[in-house]
């Protein structure tokens, strides 16, 4: 049985970590303040419960204040240990996405419905819904799992021009964001930023291509 289980600790079977998680420094600081303040607290309540029950007032005016300290301290403290779980125990966590596809396969991942939904080209420019769409398009997840639906409320042949100018460009956005594993998927944030941007033929050929589509737009 011992051998058994130290082999079972051994092993090499398990399959990579997706996430870990490790306790923070400060939280015996935050139980301690923790305590020390609720010892505060009792001490408060103790206080009015003195004043009202051990020491009443013959006026009526003094007893009611008493008594809406003492109710409004309590509703205070309710308020402040209501909010003290997530501060007896915080933790830092750290995800690992790259272990994702060696635990499952691409046909095992979930079905995603995207849906985009506009209504006033003016309000709401086109050019915004196009670029929220191809960047749902370039996400990092595997193309056969994943569904976009744009509504268009108002019907705009404006909107429609911009997806028809839209598809034609993904056949090339797509494919440059997964060679370069580019983070900023979206064609407008990326080509304002300030990144270091890939000096390749293909890069010019798409950055040509939008600058036209806008103009067009």
């Amino acid at each position: 049985m011992e051998g058994r289980g130290l082999r079972a600790g051994f092993t090499t079977d398990a399959p990579p970590p997706l996430h870990m998680s490790e306790p923070l420094r400060r939280t015996a600081f935050n139980r301690l303040f923790a305590v020390v303040y609720f010892s505060a607290i009792l001490a408060l309540l103790y206080r009015h419960v003195r004043n009202l029950f051990l020491h009443p007032t013959t006026s009526f005016l003094s007893f009611s204040i008493t008594l809406s300290l003492f109710i409004s301290d309590l509703v205070l403290a309710f308020m402040w240990a209501s909010a003290q779980a997530f501060r007896m125990s915080p933790i830092r966590r750290k995800e690992f996405p790259q272990n994702l596809k060696r635990i499952i396969k691409d046909k095992d991942f979930v079905g995603l419905d995207v849906f985009i939904c506009t209504a006033d080209p003016y309000k709401e420019p086109p050019m915004n819904v196009v670029n929220t769409a191809l960047s749902l398009m370039a996400y990092d997840y595997p193309t056969e799992e994943i569904s976009i639906y744009v509504s268009d409320d108002g019907g705009s042949v404006l909107t429609l021009f911009a997806f028809m100018e839209a598809a034609k460009f993904a056949r090339h956005w797509l494919p440059f964001c997964r060679e370069h594993n580019i983070m900023e998927r979206s064609p407008h944030v990326y080509f304002c930023s300030n990144y270091q941007h890939p000096s390749s033929p293909h890069f010019d050929k798409i950055k040509v291509i939008i600058t036209l589509q806008t103009l067009q737009l």
